[in-house]
């Protein structure tokens, strides 16, 4: 079960003593805790544990060792190492709120099948720390992590659908849905051209929430719950994680559950093209030219490109409206992965204040990213001889780039505009997450647009 974040210490926790590498003897220590400790051969090492009995042989506290004291999300190690009961801080964390976070996020565990949870444990948070504030933030990750761990056969576009309707329930929001053939009705081509090979009908999930004259903050996330590649089909290897193809959609509506359980004063606009990239003899085909919500013509180079598809007819939309702020989230490209690996995601953008904030946010969170350039000149390499462009390059160079390109012929009115090409999936442990979906860049995103409009 998670770790239960206390504003008040209860009166049965017991001390956590940090201890920095090669620390002990300044550490304030008893005589009997350092023989302890020397007899056990801890030295304060990241992560490690030493747990201290009193004369009774009762649990009386532990030693926990921060290293050097690089990262306060590794104290997400608690959570996996302590026994169970309360417990509190019995010396300050050099970053308190990210010690806290660290170790109720280390708390998390996928159960729906089956796995049992992790042991009970409860924690003060240091003085001066928003326990409110931290619990949005664990509820919103383990949101996205709960939602892409589930497989399609379980999160399939229509339960993403119920995903947002019970999310939109817990806050007063409001749903509409563009469902099936609804989309060629309503111009959303390319959405209808990447789901409708699939039994589980496409469709454009729309959720509003809050002041209709606040400032408006809209998140895009793509929601492509499998991907088999399309008629252009993934080797069997590259399938085994497709399920988190709609991690983009899964990372916004975390954020925009941090968003409205803080009652933050924006106009939120969550959209979701939700499909999947199915094989059947109506699929879109290599080749084929789709026309888009914007009236620009795409020629098909690639079936397996789609998630730029969907999300361009879902921008469009979203740019109509010029919101002060948009925000697009997808698993797009393997060239990001290739480029900064699986815990950095790329993000994009042309508003140089906006870039500057979300840089700062990354590094105070410890949510990192790292901005990437919408390099112009590669622009040209998105050309087709017989529509407007391809969804693909044909050199293969600069993937992750070249989607961001994609997407900004879709977003021509909206100054405030950052697209992040996320992988929402931790390939092992960490101290603050299992190996399994993950949360990326929303953390940081909260802290903007709560500095901004809260």
């Amino acid at each position: 079960m998670p770790v239960e974040l206390f504003e008040q210490k209860p009166s049965d926790a017991l001390p956590i003593h940090l201890v920095a590498k090669g620390g002990l003897e300044s550490a304030g220590l008893s005589q009997d805790v350092l023989a302890w400790a020397n007899a056990n051969g801890f030295a304060g090492e990241a992560g490690k544990l030493l747990v201290l009995s009193g004369t009774d042989g009762r649990l009386a506290g532990a030693l926990f060792g921060t290293g050097k004291g690089d990262s306060g999300l590794a104290f997400g190690a608690l959570a996996r190492s302590l026994p169970e009961g309360n417990w509190h801080f019995a010396t300050a964390p050099a970053q308190p709120e990210l010690a806290a976070l660290g170790a109720a996020l280390g708390g998390y565990a996928f159960t729906r099948y089956g796995k049992k949870p992790g042991r009970a444990l409860g924690l003060e948070v240091p003085a001066g720390v928003d326990a409110a504030r931290l619990n949005r933030i664990v509820d919103a990750v383990f949101l996205v992590r709960d939602l892409v761990n589930t497989p399609t056969n379980d999160m399939g576009p229509s339960s993403l659908e119920a995903e947002v309707r019970k999310l939109a329930g817990i806050h007063g929001a409001e749903v509409r849905v563009t469902l099936g053939d609804d989309l060629l009705k309503h111009n959303f081509p390319m959405i209808h051209a990447v789901g409708r090979a699939s039994d589980d009908a496409p469709r454009l999930i729309d959720l509003n929430w809050g002041s209709q004259d606040a400032p408006k903050v809209t998140l895009v996330g793509k929601g492509v719950c499998f991907d088999t590649g399309g008629l252009d089909i993934k080797p069997a290897s590259s399938m085994l994680l497709m399920k988190k193809d709609m991690g983009g959609a899964a990372n916004v509506l975390g954020l925009a559950s941090m968003i409205m359980a803080a009652r933050l004063n924006v106009r939120l606009r969550v959209l979701i093209p939700a499909v999947e990239n199915a094989i059947s003899a109506n699929a879109f085909r290599p080749g084929d030219v789709l026309q888009s919500r914007k009236g620009i013509s795409v020629e098909i180079g690639n079936t397996d490109a789609e998630g730029r598809l969907v999300l361009a007819d879902a921008l469009a939309l979203a740019d109509d409206e010029q919101p002060q702020m948009l925000i697009d989230m997808a698993t797009l490209t393997g060239a990001a992965r290739v480029a900064l690996g699986p815990d950095l995601p790329p993000f994009y953008t042309d508003d140089e204040a906006l870039a500057a904030d979300l840089a700062a946010a990354s590094v105070a969170v410890e949510d990192p990213m790292w901005r990437m350039p919408l390099w112009k000149p590669y622009d040209s390499k998105l050309s087709s001889k017989i529509a407007d462009m391809n969804n693909v390059t044909t050199d293969g160079f600069a993937g992750s780039i070249t989607a961001a390109l994609f997407l900004k012929r879709f977003v021509e009115k909206t100054p405030g505009w950052a697209h992040f090409d996320i992988f929402a999936w931790n390939p092992s442990d960490r101290p603050h997450g299992p190996t399994g979906g993950e949360a990326q860049a929303i953390r940081a995103l909260e802290k903007v647009i709560s500095a901004r409009f809260g």
